[in-house]
């Protein structure tokens, strides 16, 4: 497994991975209602490819395939990191974001999903805060995180 820098030809296996990630790993704490709103499988990806290009975003590659990603943008807000459901406990998610958090030297915060949340407490992020993101009109649990530098 290697991690490379995003390309724009990489989207829409991301955005694939995202909604199969969503709906895989994610199902043991959101309802399929809610997870229906937060990866409705119509993206856009335009929008999805401007955003990857704006902020250090990179993809890790296995056997030829990408198994996961994440993205952190300039001020420190890491925003999306996802694993492939079959790729799961096998270090990616660690190897993503030790190479994102390594490209900035504020505090990071994230908002981190239900699942996400005991990963990233074990890197050392403390929740700050508990909210409801509206998707779709569904409201979803996640939490503010940060770890401090």
């Amino acid at each position: 497994m290697f991690i490379r820098e995003y390309q724009s030809s990489d989207c829409r296996q991301l955005t694939e991975l995202f909604y199969n990630t969503v709906h895989t790993v994610n199902a043991k704490d959101y309802t399929k209602e809610q997870l229906d709103a937060w990866a409705t499988g119509q993206v856009d990806l335009e929008t999805w490819n401007q955003s990857l290009r704006e902020h250090f975003s990179v993809v890790a590659i296995d056997d030829g395939i990408i198994v996961g990603f994440g993205d952190i943008d300039e001020t420190g807000y890491l925003d999306r990191l996802f694993v492939h459901a079959g790729h799961q406990q096998k270090g990616i998610a660690t190897a993503i974001c030790d190479r994102l958090e390594s490209a900035v030297q504020e505090n990071i915060v994230t908002h981190a999903s239900i699942t996400a949340r005991p990963f990233f407490e074990k890197r050392g992020y403390k929740a700050v805060k508990e909210q409801q993101a509206e998707k779709q009109g569904i409201l979803l649990t996640n939490f503010v995180m940060i770890k401090e530098r």
